[in-house]
């Protein structure tokens, strides 16, 4: 015997097709909000404190050159590398990144 009460009543298939459809869409859009942050974070890095600018590479060249060596030294390089890479191919954002990396590898050794 099946109840006349509506929120007794089993699903359609419709009704948790429709939604699992709208619980699609609403992770289909989180995961899309995410990635345009993780798009225009490292290009708002650029712009404030860390800049990719020649003084800030100089500035940042000379701290890792002082640097012992070692793994830490290695990597501070390799991310002035892309940084430089970054800067002259138009992309501040990138540059900013990778400037902001090879700082904090400087720091942190």
């Amino acid at each position: 015997m099946i109840s006349q009460i509506p929120a007794m009543t089993p699903l359609s298939v419709q009704e948790k097709q429709k939604m699992e459809s709208n619980m699609l869409n609403k992770l289909l859009g989180a995961a899309a909000m995410v990635a345009v942050a993780y798009a225009v974070v490292p290009a708002n890095a650029a712009k404030m404190g860390g800049g990719c600018s020649g003084p800030n590479l100089a500035k940042t060249e000379s701290m890792i050159d002082t640097m012992a060596d070692g793994e830490g030294k290695i990597m501070a390089q390799k991310e002035i590398a892309m940084a430089q890479d970054a800067m002259l191919n138009g992309k501040m954002g990138a540059c900013g990144m990778h400037l902001s990396k090879a700082m904090h590898a400087g720091m942190a050794k």
